[in-house]
């Protein structure tokens, strides 16, 4: 187990943003991992857990405490289940599901981060997510200092949520179990518009698998959405902010602002999401309310590839970012009343 003192965290995020930490441990293994937790649960310690960083905004003043890096490795395949340690590079492990022939995941290719952190977010992308897939969770408990293997069920997943992320200082997972499709090479059935749009099928086809794969990578690197460290479009954390869910009442009102504001021909995005729920699109909002493509003239601007990602062009500071994400923030109440909630997780500051 490697362990450093004052080390620099911001090379361990997609942001390369944020200050050092007391101290980095790196743990290759299951018990190292767990060993790392206890040791700073016994001595009080605060503890951040870092898996790929692609979901993280840390402060410039670092952190105070344990920054533990899960670099554990483990991809274990029986027939058309699979289980990936924790560490397991996400993107890696979905190409290698699509070389073995199996459905499931194809569509959630080129996400950056580990295996890990996709049942705590509930990772998901044109038209798939994890928590269709996944059917178990081991994770080190740290209320009961035990190793836990928690059901889908009790994974308690919704929308770019989990139980995990409910109680975040409660879980540390360590490996993420799937049951996946053999579908003859096919893919899972098209679900998202742009994509069978791309494929030139309509939605419910399947199609084979590399086909999917590499049609969402190339969705996603039109978007800067897969990581390229020449490309400043990609020191970001992907989609900054998420799809407000509002209420039907919600919706009434944010529909009566968008006339008012865009005349009453213009329709604003909207998707069911459960009885008297509709989503829509917080990319929509941003640009709508006046932040597009490229906004901004300080270290920190709006990618020019996608609204709904923040990036920093080179030379910016978490400040930097987190100005940007609260202008964008209170533009979009301004202008439409809704409220957009950043996505990442943010270390020692908040916005």
């Amino acid at each position: 187990m490697q362990e450093l003192h004052d080390a620099p965290l911001a090379p361990l995020t997609t942001f390369r943003l944020g200050g050092p930490a007391t101290r980095l441990v790196t743990a290759t293994t299951d018990a190292e991992v767990i060993a790392a937790v206890r040791e700073a649960d016994d001595t009080g310690t605060p503890l951040l857990v870092i898996g790929g960083g692609s979901n993280l905004v840390i402060g410039d003043k670092g952190f105070d405490g344990t920054a533990l890096v899960v670099a554990t490795k483990g991809f274990a395949l029986d027939g058309t289940r699979l289980e990936l340690a924790a560490g397991e590079v996400w993107t890696d492990a979905v190409a290698r599901t699509v070389e073995a022939g199996l459905a499931g995941v194809e569509c959630l290719a080129g996400i950056p981060g580990s295996a890990g952190a996709t049942p705590i977010q509930n990772v998901g992308a044109y038209g798939q997510e994890v928590a269709s897939t996944i059917t178990e969770v081991v994770a080190y408990d740290r209320t009961t200092g035990e190793t836990v293997t928690l059901t889908a069920e009790q994974c308690a997943f919704s929308y770019r949520h989990s139980r995990f992320k409910a109680e975040p200082d409660r879980y540390v997972v360590l490996r993420v179990r799937f049951a996946l499709e053999d579908a003859d090479g096919l893919s899972g059935p098209v679900k998202y518009a742009e994509t069978a749009r791309a494929l030139g099928v309509e939605p419910g086809d399947r199609v084979p698998l590399e086909a999917a794969r590499e049609t969402v990578l190339k969705l996603r690197a039109g978007k800067g959405m897969v990581l390229d460290p020449e490309d400043h479009d990609t020191w970001s954390a992907g989609s900054f902010f998420t799809n407000p869910i509002l209420t039907d009442e919600e919706f009434a009102a944010f529909h009566a602002r968008v006339r008012a504001r865009l005349g009453d021909g213009v329709e604003p995005p909207a998707y069911p999401a459960g009885e008297g729920r509709t989503k829509t699109s917080a990319a929509w909002l941003i640009d709508k309310a006046g932040f597009t493509k490229g906004y901004g003239t300080g270290p920190a601007r709006i990618s020019t590839k996608h609204t709904l990602a923040l990036t920093n062009r080179g030379a910016a500071t978490t400040e930097d970012l987190l100005a940007l994400a609260r202008e964008v923030v209170a533009g979009v109440r301004d202008a439409f009343g809704v409220t957009l909630v950043n996505e990442p997780v943010t270390v020692g500051v908040s916005l």
